[in-house]
């Protein structure tokens, strides 16, 4: 390509004539320095033999793998509502494509202001205030300086983002640290000077006499105190939005799905061949403290359909379940029923059997073998039974059990209804010793969740899993947990045998990431509650999509016979190593 030869030395040459050929001159200079002369030539000459039927496409399509890559150029934060009419936040990650900027998707994420351990009717009162002002945080956040922090980097580089996202989330808190001890010194009052105290003799007391008939009683061992709450940053949820979205952003820049990208930033590599489905664990029944029964000891009742079928056919056996127990709920005797938030029927029972008499009759009826078919899995909450004042967990209205009592109550449980292989939360985080002892009696045929037992994922990254033993933990992507951090949290718990289960907060929106995630990370189970609500519902669809899409390309592999993380009694007293796994026969 010649945009013309050499001009004259001739200074009668008019100006406008020498100004042009300067001007062809650095436009030729301007597309020899990117190749653009070379590569006509080469797609030219290609395309007259192929003779595609869409030139001006083939040509585009050539191009195009030339063009920078896409960088973000804004993310933009707005403020929702969740499905609880509560103020959360949404983003919109734009980015730079050929030139233009572009939409690239929209994410959600949950508001989480509080520490269930530490909720009260106080603290729910003012609760909307709190989510309020942490989306607000939130939002300023997002629309200034992480939209500045951001600008100009390309999606795909998801560890360069969420290590910026972490540092800029530190900084706040340490700037937040500093203007407390700032305000704490200039309350702080100057106290006088006192003279020295003078030390006088205790008059001695009569001796008292002890009763007659009267037996000293040994007190009980008091419990564990509860542990502070970890600290919930107002805002930080605009850290763990803008990973994912960034994700998500990088994802459908890729044109691959959110689960293939995730298993990428797994594996460090490229996906695995083979991906297996997690089994779901559906909420049946919500009979616990709020229920109105007697019974407080089970929150939810939850059925995990045998592995080896597929997503699909354990969809269908959970959904037959529930509309027959639907049916037996509204039968001529049973009480008062109400909808929970959970996505399952609330129902208040008197007794510990009642709720597994329901569902044994359900699967009777759908002729399915309670502990064949499908088992179950109980989240007891042990944090919202403990009278604080009583010190003991109240299981049933009226009923007391000291931390010692209830590994009894959890033995002699599981020992009556063999179909129940998993305990989320028997016991609060601070009953160490008990969770250890109760893990080492059950886990050889049940598996000892914590969720809100847990630490966050930031505690366990810092720390390590604690020295509390659990065969697993039910975890959620919120506040600042970027996807990275997920990324080396399911990482470390699958070094240490230990099972990570994706799961919901109580407050939901409807963006359905969580089943990419779980699927991306080779979670065991995920925990999405009942088949109802659109915000749950929308994540069960989701991981429908998903096997499809896996069969097709024949990717889907199969989940095993559950294998229980086994805790010796060794590993009590000893630094945590990698369970032996005993097979469910």
């Amino acid at each position: 390509m010649s945009l013309g030869g050499a001009l004259p030395n001739n200074s009668r040459i008019p100006k406008e004539a020498r100004e042009f050929y300067q001007l062809k001159q650095r436009a030729a200079e301007y597309y020899r320095s990117n190749a653009v002369p070379q590569r006509m030539q080469e797609v030219l000459n290609t395309m007259f033999y192929e003779q595609p039927d869409d030139v001006y496409g083939h040509l585009a399509n050539y191009f195009a793998s030339f063009a920078i890559p896409a960088a973000i150029s804004r993310i933009v934060g707005r403020e929702i509502l969740d499905t609880k009419g509560q103020p959360t936040v949404e983003v919109e990650v734009l980015c730079t494509i050929k030139n233009f900027e572009k939409s690239v998707c929209f994410t959600t994420m949950s508001n989480c202001c509080s520490d269930p351990n530490y909720t009260t009717q106080d603290i729910e009162d003012k609760n909307f205030e709190q989510k309020n002002q942490s989306a607000q945080i939130a939002l300023e956040w997002i629309n200034e300086p992480l939209n500045s922090l951001l600008k100009g980097l390309p999606p795909a580089n998801q560890t360069e983002v969420d290590k910026l996202l972490s540092e800029y989330f530190q900084r706040k808190v340490e700037e937040d640290e500093e203007q407390r001890k700032r305000d704490a010194e200039a309350e702080e009052p100057i106290e006088p000077e006192l003279p020295p105290e003078i030390i006088t003799a205790p008059v001695p007391d009569k001796k008292k006499k002890i009763p007659k008939g009267k037996k000293s009683i040994a007190p009980e061992k008091p419990i564990n105190l509860r542990l502070p709450p970890e600290p919930l940053f107002p805002g930080s949820m605009a850290i763990g939005l803008v990973s994912l979205a960034v994700a998500k952003a990088a994802a459908r820049l890729q044109n691959a799905f959110l689960y293939l990208h995730i298993a990428s930033l797994n594996q460090a590599e490229e996906p695995p061949k083979e991906m297996r489905m997690p089994l779901p664990m559906v909420t049946l029944l919500n009979c616990g403290k709020s229920s109105g029964g007697k019974l407080k000891l089970m929150k939810e009742v939850i059925a995990v359909p045998k592995p080896g079928l597929s997503y699909k056919q354990s969809l269908k056996m959970m959904m037959d379940l529930q509309q027959q127990i639907t049916k037996w709920m509204f039968g001529p005797k049973s009480g008062p029923v109400a909808m929970s938030h959970l996505g399952c029927w609330k129902k208040g029972y008197d007794h510990t059997e009642q709720p597994f008499e329901l569902i044994q009759e359900a699967c009777n009826t759908l002729e399915l073998t309670l502990g064949e078919d499908l088992h179950l899995m109980l989240n007891c909450a042990a944090h919202e039974l403990m009278d604080y004042g009583k010190e003991k967990y109240e299981v049933i209205s009226g009923i007391l059990k000291h931390p010692d009592e209830m590994i009894e109550l959890y033995t002699s449980l599981v020992a009556k209804y063999p179909s129940i292989i998993g305990l989320i939360d028997p016991l609060r985080k601070e009953d160490a010793q008990q969770w250890s002892k109760l893990c080492f009696l059950l886990s050889p045929r049940c598996y000892i969740l914590a969720d809100v037992a847990s630490r966050s994922i930031d505690k366990l990254i810092t720390d390590g899993l604690d020295e509390t033993q659990y065969s697993g933990l039910v975890l959620k992507q919120t506040n600042q947990s970027t996807i990275s951090n997920l990324v080396q949290v399911a990482k470390l718990m699958e070094e240490q045998g230990c099972r990570f289960i994706p799961g919901l907060t109580d407050e939901e929106t409807i963006d359905d990431s969580i089943a990419d995630i779980a699927v991306g990370l080779g979670a065991r189970f995920i925990k999405l509650g009942g088949l109802c609500h659109g915000e749950r519902v929308a994540k069960y669809n989701r991981l429908l999509a998903i096997e499809e899409e896996l069969a097709q390309r024949g990717a889907l592999g199969h989940a095993s016979e559950h294998q229980f993380p086994v805790v010796s009694e060794e590993e009590q007293d000893s630094e945590p190593v990698k369970p032996e796994a005993k097979q469910l026969n």
